[in-house]
């Protein structure tokens, strides 16, 4: 059944049905729109995105708005773009707009309208595989600086955009060599904005940490028997007791949620992924005989607030413990993320006043007649730690109020009407971030600078 989302609120409804009207009657909106969807129906799902025909329309783009780009492959057939608008200081710290260009793989038949076509229904919902997760994001970055140099607008500090490959299988070949690199070096950043979600209420969720992946593989042996025979320490008991002791941990955590105590994104996530197990036949598993070994594999998700060690711990003596015959590995799939920055801190952004990049954001929203939620960390994990783990600021934010939260769903769905106040959003942040000046100190002056 098509998920459609309606605002509880009917004033609000009617007021977003008179806006969408008339934002949306203008030839000039209409081609924001237009490239949107352009954007929108390449395929660049997971595990073979056309990265090629992504890179050319995005190059399109930043040739139409006279900004320098470079293609970058850190590893071949896995292209970095990286537009740059310099600014009238370019030693000052400069401003990354990050974005990622694949999608998650889509099951076709249980979609209501092509996830490629970028179909548009009767209210305005453009369907499509990464309407929010995430090219919304990385075209409101070009629409914005499009309109601010309409306007005339001249940064202060340099503005880079960056359109990176493979986050959805971990970024390991995209974002993580890209922060770890040379290039990146030289850029001297000072500020990164990547992903959030959407928000179902009229404020926008902003994060400034996130949880970092472990992927756990157990794997339990012991002597294979007759199906009919009871005795102690068989592969599948012993992985039977681990999936329990799990199983309590996950529901300690979950009823801190569930309480209210805790945010999702502040507790230890553990979900079982897979169970492999049993020995195969021609017409399905040998029911006669008792495996000599059987394997779980889970998806932790770990906040920056965490105590890694304590977590460990915790694996190696009660969900896989050497005295039942069994093993673990952490980071089988290339997953084991840190917690902590370069500096053994807990990578968390400051989002308080302590924070200039923090503040500006939240005045930025505030101009363009928006407001953002208490901060998050984010109960996944985006790009944007790879950039913290240097001891970045980096802030995770998507402009999409009154929408549902449909990332990696089927019918994922963005509104015309929230698309196109996001982009009003982003050239309110960025015109606010790229014309930041500290001020001096001492005697230093801004031919300084």
């Amino acid at each position: 059944m098509e998920k459609l989302y309606k605002p509880k609120n009917s004033i609000y409804s009617l007021i977003q049905l008179i806006s969408l009207t008339l934002v949306l009657s203008t030839p000039q909106s209409s081609e924001i729109i237009s490239r949107f969807q352009h954007y929108l129906q390449i395929n660049t799902a997971q595990p073979n995105p056309d990265y090629t025909s992504a890179t050319n329309f995005i190059l399109s783009q930043s040739k139409a708005l006279n900004l320098e780009s470079q293609t970058i492959e850190f590893v071949k057939g896995k292209p970095v773009i990286l537009l740059k608008w310099i600014g009238k200081y370019p030693k000052l710290p400069s401003i990354l707009l990050n974005s990622h260009t694949d999608v998650v793989p889509v099951e076709q038949h249980k979609w209501t309208h092509p996830p490629f076509n970028a179909h548009i229904d009767e209210v305005g919902h453009i369907y499509a595989r990464g309407s929010q997760d995430m090219k919304c994001v990385g075209l409101q970055y070009l629409e914005a600086i499009r309109a601010l140099k309409d306007r005339g607008f001249e940064p202060v500090r340099t503005v880079y955009v960056s359109f990176v490959p493979d986050e959805e299988i971990g970024g390991h070949d995209g974002a993580e060599k890209f922060a770890q690199s040379e290039v990146f070096e030289k850029m001297n950043v000072g500020i990164v904005l990547d992903e959030g979600l959407a928000s179902p209420n009229e404020n926008y969720r902003v994060f400034y940490g996130e949880r970092c992946p472990w992927w756990l593989v157990i794997k339990a042996s012991g002597a294979p028997g007759h199906g009919a025979k009871l005795f102690d320490n068989s592969a599948m008991e012993n992985l039977l007791k681990s999936i329990e002791s799990v199983r309590r941990f996950r529901a300690s955590q979950f009823d801190l949620v569930k309480a209210g105590l805790k945010a999702e994104g502040e507790v230890v996530s553990v979900n079982m992924v897979f169970l492999k197990a049993g020995t195969p036949s021609p017409t399905g598993f040998v029911m006669n005989l008792q495996p000599s070994e059987a394997e779980a594999g889970f998806d932790i998700r770990v906040p920056p607030t965490a105590d890694p060690e304590s977590l460990e711990k915790r694996i190696a003596e009660e969900w896989a413990p050497s005295s039942r015959n069994m093993t673990f590995q952490l980071g089988q799939f290339k997953q084991k993320g840190s917690v902590h920055d370069k500096s053994e801190k807990p990578a968390l952004t400051a989002a308080d006043m302590s924070n200039p990049w923090w503040v500006l954001l939240e005045e930025a929203v505030k101009k363009a007649n928006r407001k953002l939620d208490k901060p998050e960390v984010f109960p996944a994990s985006t790009d944007a730690r790879y950039f913290r783990e240097r001891g970045l600021p980096a802030i995770g934010f998507s402009p999409m109020a009154n929408t549902p939260v449909l990332l990696h769903d089927h019918n994922e769905f963005l509104n015309k009407a929230e698309y196109l106040k996001g982009v009003e959003i982003y050239e309110s942040i960025i015109k606010d971030y790229a014309s930041y000046i500290e001020k001096p100190s001492g005697d230093a002056s801004k031919e300084e600078l």
